[in-house]
């Protein structure tokens, strides 16, 4: 049998590498590089499109990979589009998300402030991936974000954790394991099942009033699962699982967050519900 701490770092690094499948790795992104137009702090909002959108990364995300996709296709409808890093340990370039997340959600509140500041908007709607979609509750629960923030968006966000296909579902069978996890990256422990960070954002109730909620899932989610966990409960409040808009759709957590015109679709529904139009499989096309 292999020693503890052995077993435990072994453990420690299947559930680091699980989430590390989940995002691609790429050389594009680096301090200060281009990102495609967006981040523009000159972009002032039109009457069309009166809110700067924010885009939140996912765990061992960042603000460029993550929204290769999603970013230019907001731009091109005429959205001023934001995103930040958040999360970053010393030491570990390029894949953010890993600190705590009370903390990460402070950062969050700093770049809405200056985000707001920048365009002269009231307020912001928010688009997040992952963790990206489920921290920026606890900015609007409990670092005041509701009154800055008209909408959230969560794309296969881990509202209620992150079993990896039950992975995390073994951490009791391994005594001290939570402890290393939360040692060495404090954000994925805080989204392990029954946390006490989840279990403070989700007392009370999910959602906070003045705030409009969107969560679009997929069936195939192999990392926020049971994948109907993401959804949330609320009076205003709107969850959509992919495959009832086509049924063809096989994005699974990754692909729904970067290349999956589907749900980008549903996005900018969420974003304009007065100018929304039906989410089909056609929806590629738009």
């Amino acid at each position: 049998m292999l020693p503890v701490k052995r077993t435990l770092r072994h453990l420690a690094a299947l559930l680091l590498a699980a989430a590390v499948a989940t995002v691609p790795a790429t050389a594009a992104h680096a301090s200060g590089a281009p990102s495609r137009g967006w981040n523009d702090y000159s972009c002032k909002p039109s009457t069309a499109h009166p809110r700067p959108v924010v885009l939140v990364h996912g765990t061992l995300g960042n603000s460029v990979d993550n929204w290769l996709g999603l970013a230019p296709y907001l731009e091109d409808r005429g959205y001023c589009v934001y995103s930040l890093d958040y999360g970053q340990l010393d030491g570990v370039p390029l894949f953010h998300g890993l600190g705590p997340i009370d903390q990460s959600a402070a950062q969050l509140s700093a770049f809405v402030d200056k985000v707001l500041a920048a365009t002269g908007a009231a307020e912001a709607d928010l688009v997040g991936h992952s963790q990206g979609g489920m921290m920026p509750r606890y900015y609007l629960k409990f670092l005041g974000g509701a009154a800055k923030v008209n909408a959230l968006v969560g794309i296969a966000p881990d509202n209620h954790g992150a079993t990896i296909s039950g992975l995390t579902n073994l951490l009791p069978y391994f005594p001290g394991a939570e402890g290393l996890i939360s040692a060495a990256t404090p954000g994925l422990a805080d989204q392990i099942p029954g946390s006490a960070f989840l279990t403070k954002l989700n007392a009370g109730g999910d959602t906070v009033p003045g705030v409009h909620y969107t969560v679009i899932a997929t069936q195939y989610d192999e990392v926020a699962t049971p994948w109907r966990s993401q959804y949330l409960s609320g009076s205003d409040v709107r969850n959509v699982r992919l495959q009832d808009l086509c049924a063809l759709d096989l994005s699974e957590h990754l692909a729904i967050g970067l290349t999956d015109r589907i749900a980008f679709h549903e996005v900018a529904n969420a974003l304009d519900p007065a100018h929304a139009t039906p989410t089909t499989c056609a929806s590629v096309f738009s």
